[in-house]
């Protein structure tokens, strides 16, 4: 290996972005010389040096009805990417989340540019769909970088080398202070004794659209229940303003946590001190629901996807869970409302009974962290150990 590496990395989601931010952080510690990022990341990324070549939120879309709309901003934004990967020919590219999007680009990079490394940080939920998954992804990827302990067996059966390295909520929740919950609370003026709802409708548009009235509608009635409930709903930059004029209708106290003025890093700890601060979440289904459970806070968690979307997901999915948590532990400690069952009165229905003896769920995330957490380096190191070793491979 030798020192100046180029690092491409793309990161279609908002979690991919403080994962990329992360692994960028770790490869200049763990790497010899200087190091030239480039690809596509959002602002978590971009404060961290990333030489983007457009927006995350470009190819940010979720659902297999959803995409079609934005099928030809899409297929311009791949041609772009891999346009730059076939000038650059950097040492590795290192994709994120963004799945479909994500093996687009590396079929095409192992054409363009063959003596890059193609790494996946974050596997294609092998065990949730059909199998042939695996296989797929070990005709694209020199290695796969994996969050979960048991991932890596699906891909080396089908001759992808995997690496887990470990879930990256592990950091986050041990870099934050004892003491951050209280003090949000504090700076927002919440009474200790103050019963607390936290609601997370996601961070797409699509999302929003979606999850917004029925929690907020949750939230309202959950309020004439418990005498003054204060809600706290942390939002991405990019759904802010329609959230904030959704909450200002739902006319109870509502603390709008926004990152306009913060560096990237310090939204996210306050984002995480607030899980810490609640005694109940509303959240949408995917990472959120780790990160709330990383936290101790008990949880409903709601989604709602198109009727189409809806259709195809059920004959390919072979979970009966969304939630990590559930699968993990082998039940579902965290109650799920999806679709139909998605409504106010529902969801409220459920944050009080859950409220009401949360001992189940706080059972479930000390059996689920237990098997990843460990002692091991950070997983950002091990993530980016990964990313060099897959170099050296590529490029002996």
């Amino acid at each position: 290996m030798t020192d100046g590496l180029h690092i491409m990395i793309v990161a279609g989601e908002s979690s991919g972005d403080r994962l990329g931010a992360a692994l960028m952080r770790a490869l200049r510690a763990e790497a010899p010389g200087e190091i030239r990022f480039s690809g596509v990341g959002g602002p978590v990324m971009r404060d961290e040096g990333l030489e983007t070549l457009f927006p995350t939120e470009d190819i940010s879309v979720m659902g297999f009805a959803e995409v079609v709309p934005h099928i030809p901003r899409v297929m311009r934004r791949l041609r772009q990417a891999t346009k730059a990967v076939a000038e650059a020919q950097p040492d590795a590219l290192v994709t994120i989340d963004a799945q479909v999007f994500s093996a687009m680009l590396a079929k095409r990079a192992r054409r363009c540019a063959k003596g890059t490394a193609l790494i996946q940080y974050v596997a294609p939920t092998v065990w949730a769909w059909k199998p042939w998954r695996a296989a797929a992804a070990a005709k694209i990827y020199d290695r796969m970088l994996t969050l979960l302990p048991f991932e890596p067996p699906y891909f080396e059966r089908a001759g992808l080398k995997a690496d887990y390295v470990g879930h990256p909520v592990i950091e986050r929740v041990a870099s934050l202070p004892d003491d951050a919950p209280a003090m949000l609370r504090a700076g927002l003026g919440i009474a200790p004794e103050a019963p607390v709802l936290l609601v997370a409708p996601g961070s797409r548009q699509s999302e929003i659209s979606r999850l917004l009235e029925p929690f907020g509608a949750a939230a309202v009635l959950l309020s004439q229940r418990l005498k003054g409930l204060q809600v706290i709903v942390p939002v991405a930059e990019g759904v802010a303003d329609r959230v904030e004029q959704a909450v200002d209708d739902w006319n109870i106290p509502v603390h709008l946590l926004r990152a306009q003025g913060m560096s990237a890093e310090e939204g996210e700890r306050r984002k995480f001190a607030a899980f810490g601060a609640a005694d109940i979440a509303l959240v949408a289904s995917g990472t959120v629901a780790l990160e709330v459970a990383a936290m101790r806070t008990p949880m409903i968690v709601g989604y709602r996807v198109r009727k189409s979307t809806e259709f195809i997901v059920r004959r390919l999915i072979r979970v009966r869970s969304f939630t990590l948590v559930n699968l993990m532990v082998g039940r579902k400690a965290i109650p799920e409302l999806l679709q139909e069952r998605c409504t106010g009165p529902k969801l409220a229905d459920a944050l009080m009974k859950v409220l009401k003896d949360p001992s189940d769920q706080q059972a479930a995330f000390a059996e689920a962290f237990a098997g990843i957490d460990d002692t091991k380096a950070p997983p950002s190191v091990r993530a980016a150990r990964g990313v060099l070793s897959a170099i050296t491979e590529k490029n002996p």
